[in-house]
């Protein structure tokens, strides 16, 4: 393996075809929830894979139960108590989403179990979802008290039409594996032992098409969501301004309490 991806020792990196990079996000106990390290290295990895010549494919996939909890709440914390953190997690987040977006190779999420935050982010911005059909995928960014910032306003409504995309981002409404496959959020549902062997064999029909073909391709439809930029870069403008809100507090004292939230019925503005 190129010494390139020892730079990110929170994602298991190993080739289980030729031509297939699998990604591994590696904090199993944890329900692979992105710490701050967790977080930089799943933004910045792409940039390499986008440079190794050995890769045609991509796999990304989490170890053990989930696919990705959604964020440790260390890092939720520091940033409601610091501008700075707040920056540069505004520039990580948007790093995150965009260099998904602009990596050359294809990209297949295989989502298992819980699928949350920035993992839900990068699970939906990969080329080719595929899901289990208990896979249970929900933005909770509301829920939580900020916008929905991570990748909702670049992805949702393209995917499952705005109606659905609103019902389900503002309400929090959970989506299981089957249900996002009928809705389009992800292109399949697959039973919980067929995961792995389905995103391998995807994986290797893309590493053995024509490199040009499907990375061109890859580009041109991309521009789709190049287009909904601007969307996007206030969404998460707006998020990273909730995490200094009185809602956030709310939300995060709730979730740490294990109870509903009660947030104040008339907003400040």
């Amino acid at each position: 393996m190129s010494d390139a991806y020892s730079s990110f020792p929170s994602i298991l990196v190993d080739r289980p075809a030729d031509g297939v990079l699998r990604l591994t996000l590696n904090r199993p106990d944890r329900l692979n929830a992105l710490d701050a390290d967790g977080h930089r290295e799943l933004a910045d990895i792409w940039r390499v894979v986008d440079r190794d010549p050995d890769t045609c494919a991509v796999i990304l996939r989490g170890k053990g139960k989930a696919f990705s909890a959604g964020g440790d709440f260390d890092v939720v914390e520091k940033l409601a108590q610091s501008f700075e953190e707040r920056a540069n997690m505004w520039r990580e987040a948007r790093d995150l989403v965009y260099n998904i977006i602009n990596c050359s190779k294809p990209i297949v999420s295989a989502i298992n179990g819980s699928a949350v935050g920035a993992g839900l982010a990068a699970a939906l911005v990969s080329d080719i979802p595929i899901a289990t059909k208990t896979a249970k995928l929900v933005d909770g960014h509301v829920r939580l008290g900020v916008a929905a910032g991570d990748h909702a306003a670049i992805i949702w409504p393209l995917l499952c039409g705005m109606a659905k995309a609103k019902y389900h981002v503002l309400l929090n409404e959970p989506v299981t594996g089957e249900m996002a496959e009928r809705l389009g959020i992800v292109a399949l549902a697959v039973e919980d032992g067929e995961l792995d062997d389905k995103a391998l064999e995807v994986a290797m029909r893309l590493a053995n098409g024509a490199p040009s073909a499907i990375q061109w391709t890859k580009y041109a439809l991309n521009n789709w969501l190049r287009q909904a930029g601007p969307t996007f870069d206030t969404s998460l403008a707006l998020e990273m301004l909730g995490f200094s809100g009185p809602d956030l507090k709310e939300g995060l004292k709730s979730f740490e309490e294990k109870r509903p939230p009660d947030f104040p019925k008339k907003a400040p503005f």
